[in-house]
């Protein structure tokens, strides 16, 4: 008997020893990743065609204690390679596992290489050429636990490969993969359907099994066809009698596939994939959405004279891999798939069973169904689950509003809200601002998006059950205002400080224009943390603006600029904005060209804004600062914290207000004190306007910011 190894994704292994032993393999035994098993030649060629499971079949050529590279060149090169191909072959190889010796997979091989080279150069052979891409033959070498095991690939390209695929979807399923969903589902051959078929990999496999289709049939090429030991006689008696099989099988298969998708170009590769694999009238295709998701399977007709249904409908088993995206920007609209999703569920296809893959357990627990089974498979490198679900004979659309409470909340708002933006002429705000400590986040609207941003949660509360919070928000909101998933921006948001205040989260560029009080505000609802808008600051800068006119004004900690654009359509004679951050001062130009203010009084200046500070000397009759609470920028020279060095600035800012000047302080800190008697020392005053400058859609909020305005003293005297 000959020793052979099979590989497949993690998850598969049981699977694949199953389907091993049943073809007739001995001595089968599980790994990670694979399965052992030994017997004749015959028992390698059938699993080289029948396996549905399989990555690759090897033979085991060799296995041995390794410590070094002399270990690894002299235990290949006992190999009798000629008595495997000849010098006129090509060869590559192969190499995984690493060492102290071995601590590169390239040098593995090479070492490899170089032992069979040398064999065959010593036995005065033709030595063979090495073709990476496209070997006669491919030899897999693996380290360890001291050990190294070299084996002959039979397989060729990878079995996960049909050879029908003429295009595939953005995230295609490999078809072992596959397979092993169809066998955990428990599917028996009753009618099938996939409703997010994508390139109908799913489809395509249940109906190779259904009709006994080899899945290696159509492959032109294997890995042992330049073999020097390949019977072609066996083999080709085990290919006919497969073509036997699977001629017959198609013949008498009635199986009734149905495969949904939304994108109707993803549906086309579907549609060529199942004529190209030869199944195409077993699948019936249909670009449906998931939202409106009916059952494929006709209702039974009524019998005369009788009240009621007749027979029963049939009922059959659904499968699917819906996407469950990698980025969390994503989810809000994945979100709403499964809720939809679930929902048809108990709607249409009562009586049905139904097996959902998803590396995410958040994603699967929206369908609100109760799994029977549960599956651990890895797609890729990927751990996922597969669920396995019996819908209720009597199952029927949950009435019950997720999140209820917060639905109701968000409803309350949205209807006062939208009333008082409509009239302020404002197109984004604040919908929620944790109104519910259990639902923790806040949302914000522009235009037709909305902007989910959760708070840390407490510590003592599990992290599992916030998240659920959050998703059960997410999904409320979606359908309390009636925005597309697609439009709902979800970001995890913590109490930030310092130099984490404006985190970047991704690298492109999602810019909209949003409107405030006359001024055109560029905002990015993806890249970042925040959005490029304060929008608690709202009326704050319209007040900025209302005082502006002929006024020499200062902004400091400027972020985007948007209080300088309210400044200068106020009619400000001229404007100097600062920040230390590159990236927003582009913003903020960019926000003053959107308005058309450009020119030379309006100067930008890329700084410290604290050591820019204690080195000006321009006299402004304006100035605003919004500070950070606290920072420790590498890039500034020390830290800041606005309740310690408050004054400090004061001194310096005192120094740039004109006389009869003012000075607008703003900053986030809650429960922050003025030093008043310290602004006195230095003859300033400071009045608390922080009630007038919280908008409508702040009010719960009594600690979103602080505001001052400030003063000489003597110019209040």
């Amino acid at each position: 008997m000959k020793e052979f190894f099979a590989t497949c994704p993690k998850g598969l292994e049981n699977l694949l020893a199953v389907e091993l032993t049943n073809l007739g393999a001995e001595q089968v035994r599980e790994t990670v990743a694979g399965v052992h098993f030994k017997g004749e030649l015959a028992i390698g060629y059938k699993a080289c065609l029948w396996s549905r499971f399989a990555s690759r079949i090897v033979l085991v050529l060799s296995e041995f204690q390794m410590n070094d590279d002399l270990d690894l060149y002299l235990g290949a090169h006992t190999i009798p390679w000629e008595e495997h191909f000849s010098g006129t072959s090509t060869i590559a190889v192969d190499f995984t596992g690493t060492n102290p010796a071995i601590r590169n997979t390239q040098y593995g091989a090479l070492k490899i290489k170089d032992a069979i080279v040398d064999r065959f150069t010593k036995r005065g052979h033709v030595r063979p050429d090495v073709d990476k891409k496209s070997p006669d033959i491919r030899i897999m070498a693996h380290l360890g636990k001291g050990k190294a095991n070299i084996t002959l690939d039979l397989s060729g390209p990878a079995l996960h490969q049909r050879f029908y695929r003429q295009g595939t979807g953005e995230a295609p399923l490999k078809e072992n993969l596959a397979a092993a969903m169809i066998a955990r589902s428990g599917w028996a051959g009753e009618p099938m359907m996939d409703p997010m078929c994508g390139s109908g990999t799913l489809l395509v496999e249940a109906a190779f099994i259904a009709a006994d289709m080899a899945p290696a049939l159509r492959r032109e090429r294997f890995g042992f066809d330049r073999w020097l030991q390949h019977d072609s006689e066996l083999w080709q008696s085990l290919l006919m009698e497969a073509q036997v099989r699977a001629k017959r099988g198609m013949q008498r298969c009635e199986v009734k596939l149905f495969g949904c998708d939304a994108d109707s170009r993803v549906l086309l590769k579907a549609r060529d994939n199942a004529k190209a694999a030869g199944v195409a009238h077993l699948i019936t295709f249909k670009q449906a959405d998931v939202t409106a998701l009916e059952n494929p399977l006709p209702m039974p007709a009524p019998v005369e004279g009788e009240e009621g249904q007749g027979e029963a409908r049939q009922v059959g088993m659904l499968i699917s891999n819906p996407p469950y995206g990698e980025r969390l920007g994503e989810f809000p609209a994945l979100l709403e798939v499964h809720q939809a999703l679930g929902d048809a569920l108990r709607r249409s296809f009562q009586g049905w069973k139904v097996s959902i893959l998803s590396a995410s357990p958040e994603l699967l627990s929206c369908l609100r169904l109760r799994a029977d089974k549960q599956y651990r498979l890895f797609n890729g490198a990927l751990e996922c689950q597969l669920r396995n679900y019996q819908i209720a004979q009597d199952s029927v659309a949950s009435q019950k509003e997720v999140a209820q409470d917060f639905a109701n909340r968000l409803r309350k708002n949205l209807k006062t809200l939208e009333k008082w933006a409509q009239k302020e002429n404002l197109d984004c705000y604040r919908l929620y601002d944790a109104d519910l400590p259990e639902y923790n986040a806040a949302i914000d609207r522009y235009q037709d998006y909305l902007v989910v941003q959760e708070y840390a949660a407490p510590k003592d509360i599990p992290a599992q059950k916030t998240r659920q919070r959050l998703l059960d928000m997410v999904q409320a909101a979606i359908k309390v205002t009636g925005m597309d998933g697609e439009k709902v921006i979800l970001k995890v948001r913590e109490r930030q400080e310092g130099k984490q205040q404006y985190q970047k989260l991704s690298e492109e560029q999602h810019r909209m224009e949003v409107q405030e009080y006359g001024a055109r505000l560029w905002v990015n609802l993806y890249d970042y943390l925040d959005t490029g808008l304060f929008l608690d600051h709202r009326q704050t800068r319209r007040m900025l603006g209302q005082m502006a006119k002929g006024k020499r004004f200062l902004n400091l900690f400027a972020y985007t600029g948007s209080a300088t654009v309210h400044a200068g359509l106020g009619g400000a004679s001229e404007t100097t904005t600062v920040d230390m951050s590159r990236t927003y001062l582009n913003w903020a130009q960019d926000n003053m060209r959107l308005n058309s203010l450009v020119g030379r009084e309006h100067k930008f200046v890329q700084a410290d804004c604290l050591k820019w500070l204690s080195e000006a000397d321009d006299q402004y009759d304006l100035i605003f600062i919004d500070p950070p609470t606290f920072s420790n920028s590498k890039r500034m020279d020390e830290s800041f914290d606005v309740q310690r060095d408050h004054l400090l600035l004061m001194q310096h800012l005192k120094r740039l207000l004109a006389a009869g000047g003012t000075l607008v302080f703003s900053n986030n800190k809650r429960h922050f004190k003025m030093d008043l008697a310290g602004l006195e020392a230095i003859g300033l005053k400071a009045q608390n306007i922080t009630g007038k400058t919280r908008p409508k859609d702040f009010e719960r909020n009594q600690h979103i910011h602080n505001c001052w305005i400030i003063t000489h003293a003597e110019a209040q005297a």
